[in-house]
């Protein structure tokens, strides 16, 4: 036994770097990658030429040590004490939800000149003690320093890495926490306590209770014949599209054990590299006649000469490895198989090492990559080194907003979908529009996200066909409008409330409203008719003031247009070709009392839905209707502008779920183009849910307004499309990479678990795709299926209408299994 004190290779750390006892100096970031499954093959082939172009700043006998740790982790759900019944549940759901860890470090460490090469057989952990040479000189020290600051600069302004330089705690560790030398020593996970564990290499490698199993990628006979930044990832992968992963991502995020992924690059004297190449190439040259072998190694040195000097290629020595563990003996054969598995993916072939196994974990020890035996590496170019780097992260999450999760295991991440985004200006609105086949889960991801901002204090109003809010809106008390013959909706877009003004917002509405109940769908209208329409209203309110005992309703309005406006048109002398005022009369008469739909603007009832934050109006049943349905529609909005413009400071949702044949009327264009265009100003969201493909393809109000003016995009499985898929790209305005995002969706879901995938484009900027997994509280709650809406009632019933309780019972009952489907 030996006690590692005696011979750890760091010296010291301080000024934020690790100085090791041969005079080594270490900078150490830690990494921030991009999200797997994000990326195109346009970005990883930049992230590729980025590290090119930064490795090449690096002086001489510099080496380049990425070091990326997955551990194997569980989900703890969060459990705070504000949040209502589905959240709860949604979290107790993924409780315990298996995923890896991802920690990624560069570090960068630069070797005296005079140091000796190590080797296998000339390795610090041969000694049974070591003892300083040398003290770190300031100048090369500062030198360094300028060179590692030109390549953090390079990476970082790329943007497609973000690196943080480690302070001296967070590289030696303090009492509470253990620093990465300590973390790498004993295998700790980022948030584990620090703990001493016996290390053992004499036969194998073991750590603690941890068996561990080091595969290298070494040898060029093991290397595969063809590398570059990225390869296609046949699950994700279309006729249509090809879908990208790195190169290196089956041994990173891809295989699913524990395990660390060392990846070294040796950045020598470049001049004397080719100089010892040129001798090899002529030595072999002399020998060539005596060996076919002799000839062909003759040659391939030749090409890489030739290749160097005339591609101006960085000559460099690269060494790859993964050391997978665990503390379960009968795992190590399974283990062997998926890092076997893993490398033949990168057509490489898995060696696992042995004799010189514990000199390379000890070479990956932080600050001591100078110490790697220098018989484990192969000659190569950086371009194609650094197509071995991994070169994608763990999914991100914002910490706050609607809850997804990650594909590959469906740990829940939060994406603020509203704020960061404004914030950052990756968007310049707040407005989603939604789109996706039938069953693609539309209804059930708008519910979660509604459910998410009402617990968020949101107030949400939905226009619906369907009855797919129902159950939300039972469950959160709100209030639910639908239209009977017994009680049709009523309304009254013309009270305005005590303390308020008739504004600009309330006055335009009003004048839409008019028109559309005035004019045809193909029908337009001049300007003095909007000018007449304007000035009515205007003179109205103004009668209203006069006269404080006349009610505000739509009969009060039409016998002032009958009584007072029509006198002011006469004494104006306004022409019946400019307003007919005859005609707007006639027209409007069927909503004056006694005509057929006199109910629907002169309620006396419920006129302030001010504060109520969660309403939604199904009106499945006049939605074939002509006249009500619009009319209703357009009522609906404007009672939401009022909620835009009177609850300062909270926000606001609208969200059209299906109310196309409204949406397409062009009396409603201008309100809905007003609407997406002014409702950011209130902290409001415009929310436009379809599966009308055709609708979409075909209307220019919905591509003009609302798909312009939406820079969030929620779209769902598409593929039942994908004959119009370029129609449908063009319409959405979806780049290449949005479109092979989107084509991947639901294409390889996990098996045994039931969810369905969403892909998000904001600002045509951030694209990704989630899993919208539900608890199955959340899943019943949410239903559209008949049979379990049905169900849901008839336990709510039982509960004496509790559907908190109702839906308990109902999972304790029937559900104690995953439910079958999303």
């Amino acid at each position: 036994m030996v006690n590692i004190e005696n011979i750890l290779p760091v010296y010291k750390v301080e000024n934020d770097s690790i100085v090791s006892v041969q005079g080594d100096i270490t900078v150490v970031f830690k990494v921030t990658h991009k999200d797997i499954f994000t990326a195109s093959a346009d970005d990883y082939e930049g992230a590729h030429h980025v590290l090119v172009k930064g490795l090449k700043v690096l002086p001489k006998n510099t080496v380049f040590h990425k070091q990326d740790i997955f551990i194997k982790s569980k989900h703890q759900a969060r459990s705070d004490a504000d949040m209502g019944y589905l959240a709860k549940t949604g979290e107790a759901h993924f409780e315990g939800r298996p995923y890896l860890e991802h920690t990624c470090y560069i570090m960068l460490t630069k070797k005296p000149d005079e140091r000796k090469t190590a080797s296998s057989g000339y390795s610090g952990l041969m000694r049974k003690r070591v003892v300083p040479k040398q003290t770190t000189d300031e100048k090369l020290f500062l030198d360094f320093m300028e060179k590692v600051g030109a390549f953090e600069q390079i990476l970082s302004d790329s943007g497609y890495l973000h690196l943080k330089r480690l302070t001296d705690d967070e590289l030696a560790g303090t009492k509470s926490k253990a620093g990465i030398i300590e973390s790498y020593c004993f295998l700790l996970s980022p948030n584990e306590k620090p703990m001493l564990k016996d290390v053992h290499l004499k036969d194998e490698i073991r750590i603690g209770d941890n068996h561990c199993q080091l595969f290298t990628l070494s040898d060029v006979e093991d290397l595969p014949s063809l590398c570059g930044s990225r390869v296609n990832y046949d699950k994700y992968s279309t006729d249509k599209s090809n879908f990208s992963i790195g190169f290196a991502s089956p041994i990173g995020l891809l295989l699913d054990c524990n395990h660390l992924y060392n990846q070294y690059i040796f950045i020598g004297d470049a001049q004397a590299t080719l100089k010892g190449m040129e001798k090899k190439r002529l030595r072999l040259q002399s020998l060539s006649a005596y060996s076919r072998e002799n000839a062909i190694a003759r040659d391939a040195t030749s090409d890489f000469l030739n290749e160097a000097i005339s591609e101006q290629r960085l000559p460099v020595k690269a060494h790859f490895n993964v050391m997978a563990w665990t503390d379960d003996v009968t795992q190590l054969q399974p283990i062997r198989n998926k890092v076997g598995s893993a490398m033949a993916q990168m057509d490489a072939v898995a060696r696992q090492e042995t004799d010189g196994a514990a000199q390379i974990w000890w070479a990956g020890l932080p600050g001591n990559a100078a110490d790697f035996p220098m018989n484990d590496t192969f000659d190569t170019f950086v371009e194609q080194a650094t197509c071995f780097m991994n070169m994608e992260g763990n999914c991100s999450s914002d910490g706050k907003g609607i809850r997804f999760g990650e594909r590959s295991h469906g740990r829940p991440v939060y994406v603020d979908l509203f704020d960061k985004p404004m914030k950052t200006g990756l968007i310049t609105n707040r407005n989603l529009f939604i789109c996706g086949g039938s069953g693609g889960g539309k209804s059930m991801t708008m519910n979660h996200m509604l459910r998410t901002l009402y617990d968020e204090g949101t107030h949400c109003v939905t226009i619906d066909i369907g009855g797919s809010y129902k159950g939300l809106c039972t469950l959160v008390n709100g209030y639910y409008f639908t239209y009977t013959e017994e009680s049709p909706i009523k309304f009254n877009p013309f009270y305005i409330g005590k303390g308020e003004v008739l504004d600009i917002e309330k006055k335009e509405s009003l004048k839409t409203l008019l028109l559309a109940l005035w004019k045809r769908e193909d029908e337009r209208y001049n300007r003095s008719e909007y000018v007449a329409i304007s000035g009515a209203i205007t003179l109205y309110y103004e009668h209203l003031k006069k006269n404080p005992l006349l009610f505000p309703c739509f009969n009060t309005f039409y016998d002032f247009l009958m009584l007072e406006y029509m006198q002011v048109m006469e004494n104006g002398k306004v022409k019946e070709k400019d307003f007919d005022m005859s005609n707007l009369l006639y027209v409007l008469n069927p909503y004056y009392k006694g005509g057929e739909f006199d109910y629907l603007l002169n309620a006396t009832e419920n006129l302030d839905l001010l504060n109520e934050r969660f309403i939604v109006f199904e009106l499945d049943a006049i939605k074939g209707h002509e006249v009500l349905f619009p009319v209703v529609t357009i009522i609906i909005m404007e009672m939401f502008i009022s909620k835009m413009r009177k609850l300062k400071g909270k926000r606001k949702i609208l969200a059209i779920d299906e109310a196309w044949i409204a949406i397409a009327k062009s009396g409603m264009a201008n309100f809905i183009k007003y609407l997406f265009k002014t409702i950011r100003k209130f902290n409001g969201i415009a929310a436009l849910i379809t599966q009308e493909v055709d609708d979409l393809l075909s209307s220019p109000i919905i591509k003009e307004t609302v798909i312009n003016m939406s820079d969030t995009k929620l779209l769902l499985d598409m593929r039942k499309f994908m004959n119009k898929f370029d129609r449908l790209q063009d319409a959405l305005g979806l780049s290449e990479k949005a479109k092979t995002l989107l084509l991947s969706v639901n294409k390889a879901n996990e098996k045994g678990r039931m969810y369905r995938e969403v892909f998000i484009d904001q600002g045509g900027q951030e694209l990704k795709v989630y899993r919208n997994e539900l608890s199955v509280a959340e899943y019943l709650a949410y239903t559209t299926e008949e049979s379990e809406k049905m169900l849901v009632e008839e336990y709510t019933a039982r509960c004496n209408g509790d559907m908190e309780k109702g839906i308990a019972l109902l999972i304790r009952e029937k559900y104690s299994k995953p439910i079958s489907k999303h």
